[in-house]
């Protein structure tokens, strides 16, 4: 078996893995780098461009593992496209989404090699896709592909808890097994129930390690978080300040919108309108959707019955009076410019009554990342349309991830049983940290730490 990791930056980016067994080969992930632009932004695939790829797949359908995927067609033309049947729901509608920023980035940052593929590809290509149930076991490379000789090794899709559609993925051939844990959360959320990888077992397992350099602090538990959260919320609506949450507009939305709803259906959050932005929009009524189809709690919430969702418009909320305990669900959560969440920070930070409080990650080099850096009172570059401010609203974090924590996937490796471990999406001190712990606790494990365009044969 021969293992390349095609992300092109130590740390967690565009996640692409090459793999090759039994004479077959899969891509796993398709990604794009949220911190870069243009072409830096993509995989390494020139590295693997001469070789001959049966199929694609994909673990779920946040940006930095799917965001590259008509550039993979490209250069991968014979390659059918898998992925889970509520992937498949949603992967049009994130990379036309993808197209329209990329034109607007093109035009505002000048970068001239966007859009790196255009709605019309994409439509080119959609009926390539194909969607699949949890735990079914399908071949991904078939004699009806042009492989007679040669049996296929085959693929199943394990719930990996993470967002919608989200899976960790398990390639099997007659000699050797590999599990690809994609991201992973083992913990229920409010809405998504965790990770099913009970029976999961393989000679090789791909390992996220998003959190390897965050330890879990006694005694805080999802719960505690969201008891703080909502009792924050109370506080300041109760003052009539108004609270920004920025969040993804895939998964972390419906995660706090499903959090309003059940305060509202229990008095403590009074019914009012909850402003939400388009894509967010979207995407909760396609959670409503597929509530059938998904393993979760509160199968008959309708977020869209449940809430007053309104989608602000950028110039509605130019306009807006932001007193009297307004509450905005915005998918911006970097707060890059030009988006609603940036302008109304912009309005709200230098007015102390009202509070914006932060339930994701969010890059130290974004706008939201300098301002959950920034210290109360003191001056601060925001961005360089927003330009210096001075935080004086209350502003509040809150660890509410839909990633496993560190020791929960160092369990995993000991459920697993692997003869090898490769360790991927997680920053060079994360990687390490799992490096020292999984030889610690699993001596007869062999870790192997890739770097970008590596080959690992295992």
């Amino acid at each position: 078996m021969n293992i390349i990791d095609l992300n092109p930056a130590d740390g967690i980016g565009a996640s692409a893995w090459m793999v090759e067994m039994a004479d077959h080969r899969i891509l796993l992930d398709a990604g794009i780098n949220p911190k870069l632009e243009g072409l830096a932004a993509m995989p390494m695939y020139d590295r693997v461009k001469d070789l001959e790829v049966d199929a694609i797949a994909l673990t779920h359908c946040h940006h930095d593992h799917v965001g590259s995927l008509p550039v993979a067609m490209r250069y991968f033309p014979a390659a059918h496209v898998l992925m889970t049947e509520l992937s498949y729901f949603l992967v049009e509608r994130i990379l036309h989404n993808s197209v329209n920023v990329m034109k607007r980035q093109r035009e505002e940052l000048g970068i001239r090699e966007y859009p790196l593929f255009s709605h019309r590809e994409l439509d080119e290509i959609a009926h390539i896709f194909q969607g699949y149930r949890y735990n079914k076991e399908i071949e991904w490379a078939s004699p009806a592909l042009g492989h007679p000789k040669r049996p296929s090794p085959t693929l199943e899709f394990y719930d990996a808890g993470h967002t919608l559609g989200s899976a960790g993925t398990m390639l099997r051939s007659d000699h050797e097994t590999l599990f690809y844990s994609g991201d992973v959360c083992f913990q229920d959320q409010t809405i998504l129930r965790g990770a099913r990888f009970g029976d999961v077992q393989a000679d090789v397992l791909i390992l996220e390690t998003t959190r390897g350099e965050r330890a879990t602090p006694e005694g805080m538990t999802r719960q505690t978080e969201l008891d703080r959260l909502k009792k924050d919320l109370q506080e300041v609506l109760k003052n009539n300040g108004s609270v920004l949450i920025p969040t993804f507009a895939l998964g972390r939305t419906q995660e706090i919108l499903a959090m309003l709803a059940l305060m509202t259906r229990e008095g403590s959050l009074r019914q009012q309108p909850i402003f939400i932005g388009g894509m967010g929009r979207v995407f909760t009524e396609i959670y409503d959707l597929q509530a059938h189809r998904t393993h979760r709690n509160h199968s008959n919430m309708q977020l869209h019955e449940a809430l007053n969702l309104t989608v602000l418009d950028y110039k509605q909320m130019q306009n807006m009076k932001l007193r009297g305990g307004r509450l905005f669900v915005l998918t911006a959560g970097m707060m890059n410019e030009n988006t609603a969440a940036h302008e109304l920070a912009l309005r709200m930070a230098g007015q102390e009554e009202h509070a914006i409080f932060f339930v994701g990650y969010a890059d130290p080099s974004t706008p939201a990342g300098r301002l959950r850096a920034a210290k109360e009172g003191e001056p601060f570059l925001f961005s360089a349309s927003g330009g210096e401010l001075t935080r004086k609203c209350r502003m509040e974090e809150y660890d509410l991830t839909a990633h496993a924590n560190r020791e929960e996937l160092l369990d995993f490796v000991g459920t697993v049983s692997p003869k090898t471990v490769i360790l991927g999406h997680g920053d060079p001190g994360a990687k390490a940290w799992f490096a020292e712990q999984i030889q610690a606790t699993y001596p007869k494990v062999t870790v192997v730490c890739p770097k970008p365009g590596e080959s690992t044969v295992a």
